[in-house]
């Protein structure tokens, strides 16, 4: 029998990510600081997201304009939990940090769906276990949980109204899906993330997954995030300093 491999040799691909999608609230009185003070802040706040860019993907976006309880978002994704602590720790304690609120934070992982087995193409969504975003403008965001039905359901049942989600889906070609994993986790039972460049398509997307079988089990799937891509620098100016 081979020797088991240590966790250090193993593949990357091979291991599951931790996926956090973290979101920030600016408190007003931070725009109410001496310009200079402001921009030490978000030098301070760019520098953190650096000094851990090796050790994990980070993409900033802004919400600033689209929701009123959230200012700008860092998807977070990596293979160390606690050095998403560490980062946050550290970004909380930048002279920007000392004036933002996280009023929500979403923590899933990646795994295999159990439904696209004999249904793959490509970088296929259900079969990879490495994320490799931010290549799109738009990104659609929310947590996701089912009935407690669905899972009383035979898999022979579950499969056939998934088949019918997924053939929705591949209508939509510019809309690209990334389905990560809470159970256990966080409140929610998924993480959903939709890119694209076309929101219209989302929209529409949407729309037409209403009317799928799989609706039927949804117990929730909200808050609704919609989050525009930028470097992080843009984003922060975009918090009116």
């Amino acid at each position: 029998m081979a020797e088991p491999k240590n966790k250090e040799h193993l593949d990357t691909d091979s291991r599951r990510q931790y996926v956090n999608f973290v979101f920030y609230k600016v408190e007003p009185v931070w725009r109410r600081l001496p310009a200079e003070d402001r921009k030490r802040g978000k030098c301070q706040f760019i520098d953190v997201v650096r000094t851990f860019e090796p050790e994990m993907l980070v993409i900033p976006y802004s919400l600033v304009g689209i929701r009123g309880d959230c200012d700008f978002m860092l998807w977070r994704i990596g293979y160390d939990l606690p050095k998403f602590q560490e980062m946050t720790a550290q970004l909380l304690s930048t002279d920007l940090g000392k004036y933002l609120a996280t009023p929500y934070s979403l923590l899933a992982m990646t795994k295999r769906s159990t439904y696209v087995r004999d249904h793959r193409h490509a970088d296929q969504e259900g079969t990879r276990l490495r994320l490799t975003p931010g290549k799109f403008r738009y990104l659609f965001v929310y947590p996701f949980v089912k009935t407690r039905a669905w899972y009383r359901l035979t898999q022979s049942a579950r499969q056939g109204m998934m088949s019918e989600h997924i053939e929705i889906g591949h209508k939509y070609p510019t809309v690209r899906l990334n389905t990560t994993y809470s159970f256990g986790l966080d409140d929610q039972e998924f993480v959903v993330a939709f890119e694209t460049d076309k929101p219209e398509d989302f929209l529409d997307l949407v729309m037409e997954l209403r009317h799928a079988e799989t609706s039927n089990y949804t117990l929730r799937d909200t808050p609704i995030f919609t989050c525009v891509h930028g470097e992080l620098a843009e984003v922060l100016d975009l918090l009116g300093g």
